[in-house]
C-alpha cells in the first residue's frame, strides 16, 4: 500500500493536469463562441458597407447624370425661348411679356441688359455653347448668362440677348434645379432597392451561419461531457465538418468508455487479492497487527468502491422520463436517518434523467452529512425549472477552492483529513453527471458557516 503522502502528492499532480486541461478547454469554448459571433458581425458589417457604397455611388451617378441632363434641357428650352421671343418681339413687342411669361419663366424687353456681363463659370460657357448648338441662328446675337441665388436656396437662371434693333431681351428661368425630383425619385428607388437587397443578404447570412452557430453550441456541449447528435445538413464543407464532429464524438465516447471499463475491470480483479489479504489478516495472531491490516484492507475496498462509482458515471446512459423530485429525494435521504431535513413542496415533477440526478444528489447529500452534523435539502421552482439546495453546518470550503473541488482527487486538508474514506470523487462525479445531462452545480458559503450546494436539475427538451 502506498504511503498516504505519496498518494496525496500523486492526486494533486493529477488534479493540476486535469485543471489545466479543463481551463484550456473552457477557454477554447469561450473563444470559439466569440469567434463565431465576430464572424457573423464582420459579415453583417461587410454587407452593410457594400450596400452603403452602392447607395452612395448610385446617388452620385444619378446626380451627375441629372446635372448634365438639366443643362441640356435648359439649353434647349432657352434656345427655343430666345428664337420665339425674338420673333414675337419683331411682330408684337408690346405683347412679348404677356405671351412668353409663365409660372416658371419671366420675359421682358429693355434698353439695358439685366446681366451686365457674361459669366465666367465654365458651366455657363458650356450652356451658352449648347444654346447655339440647338439654334445656330442665335450665334450672331450677343448672349450673357448668369445664375443668381433666390430665396429658400433656389438657383435662378437669368440671361440677356441683344436683338437686331439694339434692345435687350431679358429672361429669368426660376429654380434651375427643378429637374432634381427626377434624380430624387431615382435615388429613392435605389435606396429602397439597396435596403431590400440588404435585408435579403442579412437573412441569407443568418441562414448560412445557423449551422455554424449550431455546431458551436454542440462543441460547447461536447466540451461539457454531453453527447450531441449534429445534423449533417447545409453546404458540403459544413456537412463534412458536422460528420467529422460526430465521428470525433464516437471516438471520444468509445475511448472514455473503454478506459473506464478497463479501470473497472482492474478494480474488480484487485478485490480477489484484497479478499485473501483480509483472510490472512484475520489469521494473524497479534491483534494490533491484524487490526491494522483489516483497517487498511477496508480502506482499499472503500477506495475501489469510490473509484468504480466515479468511472461508471463517465459512461452512464439514461433516457429522460417524468420524475417526482420529492419522491426521489426521500429515497436518497432515507438511509441517512435524522441527519437530513427535507423541505419539498409537492408536486415537483419534471422531465429529467432519473439515475444521473439520483447519483449526483446522493453523493452531495452524503458529503454534507459526512462533514457536518446536519443538512437541509430544499426544492424550489426556478424560471420554469427546478433548483435543489443542500446546506450543511460543516467546516465549509473556502471560496477560492470552489472551482478546485470540482476536479477529481482534490482534497482539502481542513475539511477532509487523510483518514476520510474515498478518493474525494463525490463532488466531481456529481458535477460531471449534471454537466453531461444539461444540469449545473454551484457553491456558496452559508450565512452561519458551512457549505451551500445548488443543483440546477437537468430538464430534458
Amino acid at each position: 500500500m502506498r504511503h498516504p503522502a505519496i498518494l496525496d502528492a500523486t492526486h494533486r499532480r493529477v488534479w493540476h493536469k486535469g485543471l489545466t486541461r479543463g481551463t484550456a478547454r473552457g477557454g477554447e469554448r469561450i473563444m470559439a463562441g466569440t469567434k463565431s459571433l465576430r464572424l457573423s458581425a464582420y459579415a453583417a458589417v461587410l454587407v452593410v458597407a457594400i450596400g452603403l457604397v452602392q447607395v452612395i455611388a448610385s446617388v452620385s451617378f444619378y446626380r451627375a447624370i441629372d446635372a448634365r441632363t438639366l443643362r441640356e434641357d435648359h439649353a434647349r428650352r432657352v434656345a427655343e425661348l430666345l428664337v420665339v421671343s425674338e420673333r414675337v418681339a419683331r411682330l408684337r413687342p408690346e405683347a412679348l411679356a404677356q405671351v412668353m411669361t409663365s409660372g416658371h419663366l419671366e420675359v421682358a424687353l429693355a434698353a439695358k441688359p439685366s446681366v451686365s456681363h457674361a459669366g465666367q463659370d465654365p458651366d455657363l460657357r458650356e450652356l451658352a455653347a449648347q444654346i447655339v448648338r440647338w439654334e445656330p441662328s442665335l450665334g450672331d446675337n450677343p448672349l450673357q448668362l448668369a445664375i443668381v441665388r433666390a430665396e429658400k436656396g433656389r438657383r435662378d437662371f437669368v440671361g440677356s440677348m441683344q436683338l437686331a434693333d439694339g434692345r435687350w431681351l431679358n429672361f429669368e428661368s426660376r429654380d434651375i434645379s427643378s429637374m432634381w425630383p427626377i434624380a430624387l425619385r431615382a435615388t429613392w428607388m435605389t435606396v429602397m432597392t439597396a435596403l431590400v437587397c440588404l435585408a435579403l443578404a442579412l437573412v441569407a447570412l443568418r441562414v448560412l451561419t445557423h449551422p455554424l452557430r449550431r455546431m458551436s453550441d454542440a462543441a460547447r456541449a461536447i466540451g461539457g461531457g454531453r453527447r450531441v447528435a449534429i445534423r449533417e445538413t447545409g453546404p458540403t464543407d459544413l456537412r463534412n465538418l458536422a460528420h467529422a464532429m460526430n465521428e470525433m464524438q464516437d471516438r471520444i465516447a468509445h475511448l472514455v468508455e473503454d478506459q473506464a471499463r478497463s479501470f473497472e475491470a482492474i478494480g474488480h480483479d484487485l478485490r480477489t487479492p484484497l479478499a485473501r489479504q483480509k483472510i490472512a489478516a484475520e489469521l494473524v495472531e497479534e491483534s494490533e497487527l491484524g487490526a491494522l491490516l483489516l483497517e487498511s484492507n477496508a480502506e482499499m475496498e472503500a477506495l475501489l468502491d469510490s473509484l468504480q462509482q466515479f468511472l461508471r458515471a463517465q459512461h452512464l446512459r439514461s433516457e429522460p422520463e417524468p420524475v417526482d423530485l420529492c419522491e426521489l429525494l426521500r429515497a436518497v435521504v432515507a438511509p441517512l436517518g435524522d441527519c437530513v431535513q427535507l423541505d419539498c413542496a409537492e408536486p415537483a415533477v419534471t422531465e429529467t434523467y432519473r439515475e444521473p440526478v439520483q447519483l449526483a444528489l446522493a453523493a452531495l447529500i452524503e458529503n454534507a452529512c459526512r462533514y457536518g452534523q446536519s443538512a437541509k435539502v430544499q426544492v424550489q421552482q426556478d424560471r420554469g425549472g427546478w433548483r435543489i439546495t443542500i446546506a450543511d453546518d460543516g467546516p465549509g470550503i473556502p471560496a477560492h477552492h470552489f472551482a478546485d473541488v470540482l476536479e477529481p482527487f482534490f482534497r482539502l486538508d481542513e475539511a477532509r483529513g487523510r483518514t476520510t474514506k474515498g478518493f474525494g470523487l463525490g463532488i466531481p462525479m456529481a458535477h460531471r453527471l449534471l454537466a453531461r445531462f444539461g444540469g449545473a452545480l454551484s457553491f456558496a458559503s452559508g450565512t452561519g458557516g458551512g457549505l451551500v450546494v445548488t443543483v440546477q436539475v437537468p430538464h430534458a427538451i
